[in-house]
């Protein structure tokens, strides 16, 4: 009884969220057209949650509010996507959302009358650690669906004839020391990752020289 009980208790919640998913999927294209119903007064304010805001450099609120909702509302498609998406890849999203996450930031927060200058330096090491996890994964992928190539079975393959052949020697009056078993998998997700790793400073390197 109080597993059917959780149960629709989950149940209640999920579709209560996915509601309010399709309810921000639905008013994306309204909610970018909010900006419409704001003042073209250079010096007009409005007062959001006690907060009052001013154009902040724009040439007025509505432009102020038409570029903030450029950004805040692929962002927030882009995080439902990141969290309802069951592809491989979908870790690679955290790039773009990152990315509109820190011109939102640079704009709100930073004193810079220049815009969408820093964020593609605050990008770097986001990139530096998502593409080459995803480009493992794949690697991965890649190798057990199409080469057909297992590394787990291969290696609990490796394993099970390791231990038979300590067993016959046990058997025979031999005792070996146990060694652990240097896995593919562990080599490959080791020398991967080095070397995109490798590739992606020396091409940074590369791109700056180029620049100076």
């Amino acid at each position: 009884m109080a597993n059917a009980k959780d149960k629709s208790r989950k149940a209640r919640r999920r579709l209560f969220i996915e509601t309010i998913i399709v309810f921000l999927v639905i008013a994306s294209p309204f909610l970018f057209k909010a900006h419409e119903y704001l003042p073209t007064d250079p010096d007009a304010t409005i007062s959001l949650f006690g907060l009052e805001i001013d154009r902040n450099g724009f040439a007025d609120l509505n432009t102020y509010f038409w570029w903030l909702l450029g950004k805040i509302i692929p962002l927030y498609l882009l995080t439902i996507w990141f969290f309802t998406c069951r592809h491989w890849w979908y870790h690679i999203l955290l790039i773009p959302i990152c990315m509109y996450a820190f011109q939102i930031f640079e704009v709100v927060y930073s004193d810079n009358l220049l815009i969408d200058v820093k964020n593609v330096l605050w990008l770097l090491p986001v990139c530096m650690v998502i593409i080459p996890f995803v480009y493992f994964v794949r690697i991965k992928l890649y190798d057990k669906h199409v080469h057909g190539i297992d590394l787990e079975a291969m290696d609990a393959e490796l394993q099970y004839y390791k231990n038979k052949e300590r067993d016959e020697l046990k058997k025979a009056g031999i005792n070996i020391p146990e060694e652990p078993l240097t896995s593919a998998e562990e080599d490959l997700s080791q020398k991967t990752p080095n070397r995109v790793m490798d590739n992606l400073v020396k091409q940074l390197r590369h791109s700056f020289k180029s620049l100076f």
